[in-house]
């Protein structure tokens, strides 16, 4: 079987945000046929960052009308696109990033031979050099940790940023259930990632997710907190979703956690400040950092600041207000974009600027 298709595609996601690095084993080019036929792969080549009919992508890619279209709503069925059907209009249709996008659209489909291909992949791709550009995902405080003299802008409040749509849907987490079905995983919480509007539309049409209500939204936040887990929104002030992150299955967090300064490499608002004398040295903070920005001393804890990620985990669960939140001083100069989509066209910028140079 020819894989020229499956090498184009491998070309065309390395341009899309978070990119699709080649693997020293071919092994992205397997992965790929595990998820798209030959055809799928052609067509999806085709599509952009700009969400458009499938007429406009039929004509680009020479395709008739209506196979275009049957094969643009295959693809979105199986995850490998995205799109947006608005009442009495016809459908929209976008290009999805491998990460954040593809893989995670997968929650539903997960089986060995798919992990396998993807874990085959990651432990082989070959590492680019990387543009500076901004994270697809920004960590925010869960809210009791904000205190009434922090201000913190709407986007950066969960219950607000919340309040700002109008449909809901939660879906299974994919890194614990992923993790589960190669036989580690913890006991968090599985059904914690929220999606908003159009997002929601997308995981609820597409089976991914199902269809909930603003208070059982915050029910999930809720439960979110109490397993110790960090909210991680889409970096923008329009969220698109948020995830509830643990520290030992989230590939996002896992990367963070490697990083020697997780402070610099995050982006967030916020970071963790420490009155030792007040401190009654309960130990509750210590399980509650997914980052081990917190260690013991004799009688009370110790602070990383340089691992602080400003989650405000150890904050809300502080009996003597020893831990808070402050803003931190660089915070006015990372300001998300307005929407998830805008967010991606910076990061895809970026790295065509980079990729032109090399």
């Amino acid at each position: 079987m020819s894989t020229e298709s499956y090498h184009r595609l491998a070309e065309h996601l390395n341009r899309l945000p978070g990119g699709f690095p080649p693997s020293s084993t071919g092994a992205e080019i397997r992965l790929l046929q595990t998820l798209f036929t030959p055809e799928e792969a052609d067509l999806a080549t085709h599509l952009t960052l700009d969400r458009e009919t499938a007429a406009t992508i039929a004509d680009r890619a020479g395709l008739p009308l209506s196979e275009a279209e049957q094969r643009l709503n295959g693809m979105v069925d199986k995850g490998l696109i995205f799109a947006v059907q608005p009442e009495d209009a016809p459908s929209r249709y976008q290009a999805a990033p491998f990460v954040i996008g593809i893989y995670e659209f997968q929650v539903n489909s997960l089986s060995a031979e798919f992990l396998k291909a993807v874990n085959d992949y990651w432990r082989t791709q070959q590492q680019e050099p990387s543009a500076p550009t901004i994270p697809q995902m920004r960590t925010i405080p869960v809210h009791e940790s904000i205190e009434l003299r922090l201000e913190a802008l709407p986007y950066e409040h969960v219950y607000e940023l919340v309040k700002a749509h109008d449909r809901y849907a939660v879906a299974p987490c994919i890194c614990r259930k992923s993790a589960k079905i190669a036989g580690g995983g913890c006991e968090a919480p599985e059904e914690t990632c929220l999606m908003f509007d159009e997002w929601a539309d997308f995981y609820v049409n597409g089976g991914r997710g199902r269809a909930i209500d603003r208070t059982e939204v915050m029910e999930i936040l809720a439960k979110a907190d109490d397993a110790n887990l960090v909210l991680q929104p889409t970096n923008s002030k329009d969220a698109a979703a948020i995830c509830c992150c643990c520290g030992c299955c989230c590939g996002i967090l896992g990367g963070l956690k490697q990083h020697p300064r997780p402070s610099e490499a995050v982006a967030s608002a916020f970071i963790a400040q420490l009155d030792a004398n007040l401190c009654l040295g309960c130990w509750t903070c210590l399980d509650r950092c997914q980052m081990q920005a917190l260690a013991k001393d004799d009688t009370h804890v110790m602070l990383d600041a340089d691992r602080c990620i400003g989650c405000g985990l150890c904050v809300s669960t502080c009996p003597s207000g020893a831990l808070t939140l402050t803003r931190k001083p660089e915070s006015d100069r990372t300001l998300p974009p307005d929407t998830f989509t805008d967010t991606w066209r910076i990061i895809a910028d970026a790295q065509a600027g980079m990729q032109g140079k090399t």
